[in-house]
């Protein structure tokens, strides 16, 4: 029914009083919305005892009061994964907050399907969750007022999982003493800046990063390797420093034909995590950079799949272009005949263990850093950080990658180790010095080798 069409005769005063009051009755049931209260009780009381009812001036007051409203109307709806059970209201609910789509094919989708291994698994859990928590998708909204929603819906504990909600999970940490957090990359609970409630978890990907790096340099054919970085902080550094150790080792060690003496490694940042247009660099132009420049390997850093789609594009062009994407392990399945391999973090089983430890009362908040199972490296149910080799990595290439594998797994083979020196020429590690964690998790600059911004 369009209102606008239709329009009221006059009336008596009383009778056009009663049907006033009536909407501004109307209007008292829907300000939790639209915030219309003072507005629209003004603006009616003002006109009652003069003028006979308009609906379509009532539309335009309603649109004018409107437009004040604050960004809690947008809030985005919390999704649920669990059919309706015959205790709902007995179930431990546990919420997530997602910087991408919960099916990106990379970092968002991995704690996505992470979370629902562990629903699976833990029983009488029920999760529930909200994706594509960032500027583009959903301007003006603040990672507080998602928990605040997510708590309304029951949460009792709740995981964001990106380092842009560091402040913002610390923040509904505090306002929510009696709800517990964790927050995937961050480390308030090193820095002693996190609340009574608020763990840390990151997986170790410098170690699926190295495997990345290896098969990148086993098999570029031009000696150019090229890293599609995300923005520039600690943790992206890290990586690319991993990626770079490892495709220089198994250059130097393992690679007989190499095209060149040294291997050409370099990195260039969009400005986040995936591509907002008019904000980052488009992650589809700088792959196409890539190629262009000869490099026929590039290793993704970013949580989106933009680099194996346009190595696949250039492979059907004529050209002979490899990707290696990030973070989810069915990534290579966009394009196979590419895919070099995919370094993926796997939550389930740590999920899984933290929610036993929730239901049982005996969780305790806490900074953990969580290995590969280098027993069996792609365990779903025990690895936190494996590496899928992709159906485009020679046999022969294959080989050494496992050897290389084999080596990463051993206790004395380490790859920080000096002498190593950042870009500046400055050192970061002397002679026979090992890093220890907290030296590779804060991580200033990139190593001396690579071509790319640091900062």
């Amino acid at each position: 029914m369009h209102l606008a069409h239709h329009v009221l005769p006059t009336q008596p005063l009383s009778a056009r009083m009663t049907n006033a009051l009536a909407l501004v009755a109307l209007a008292d049931s829907v300000k939790p919305f639209l915030k219309l209260e003072s507005c629209v009780k003004r603006m009616f009381r003002s006109f009652l005892p003069k003028f006979g009812l308009v609906w379509l001036s009532t539309i335009l007051l309603l649109a004018a009061c409107s437009s004040s409203q604050s960004p809690t109307s947008n809030l985005p709806t919390v999704s649920s994964t669990t059919a309706s059970s015959p205790n709902p209201d007995s179930a431990y609910t546990f919420g997530m907050l997602l910087v991408g789509p919960n099916n990106d094919f990379g970092w968002s989708q991995a704690h996505y399907e992470g979370a629902k291994y562990a629903e699976a698994k833990v029983p009488g859990t029920k999760f529930i969750f909200v994706d594509k928590v960032n500027p583009a998708d959903r301007p003006g909204i603040k990672v507080e007022q998602i928990v605040d929603d997510l708590v309304n819906k029951g949460a009792k504990f709740i995981i964001s999982n990106s380092d842009d909600f560091k402040d913002g999970t610390r923040e509904a940490a505090k306002a929510h003493p009696d709800v517990l957090f964790l927050h995937v990359s961050g480390d308030d609970q090193l820095t002693a800046k996190a609340p009574k409630n608020l763990g840390n978890v990151m997986g170790k990907m410098e170690y699926g990063k190295m495997i990345a790096g290896c098969a990148a340099a086993l098999q570029t054919k031009t000696g150019k390797v090229a890293y599609l970085g995300p923005l520039i902080n600690d943790e992206t550094r890290r990586l690319v420093n991993a990626a770079f150790l490892g495709a220089n080792y198994c250059w130097q060690n393992l690679r007989a034909d190499k095209p060149s003496e040294k291997l050409d490694f370099s990195v260039t940042w969009i400005g986040f995590w995936f591509n907002i247009p008019g904000t980052t660099l488009d992650p589809t132009v700088v792959a196409n950079e890539f190629i262009n420049a000869g490099h026929d390997v590039i290793i993704s850093g970013v949580d989106t799949t933009e680099a194996l789609v346009e190595a696949n594009k250039a492979t059907k062009a004529g050209k002979e272009i490899f990707a290696i994407p990030y973070d989810f392990k069915d990534a290579c399945k966009q394009a196979p005949a590419v895919c070099l391999g995919v370094p993926y973090f796997n939550w389930g089983p740590y999920y899984v263990k933290t929610l036993t430890a929730l239901k049982a009362g005996s969780w305790k908040p806490s900074w953990e850093w969580l290995a590969p199972d280098w027993k069996n490296l792609n365990d779903l149910d025990t690895t936190a950080v494996g590496f899928l080799p992709g159906p485009a990595l020679a046999a022969e290439n294959k080989a050494k990658l496992d050897e290389f594998i084999a080596k990463l797994a051993g206790k004395d083979f380490d790859l920080f180790v000096g002498p190593l020196n950042f870009q500046d020429g400055t050192v970061y590690l002397k002679a026979g010095e090992k890093a220890d964690e907290k030296k590779i998790w804060y991580m200033s600059q990139l190593l001396e080798g690579i071509k790319g911004k640091s900062k």
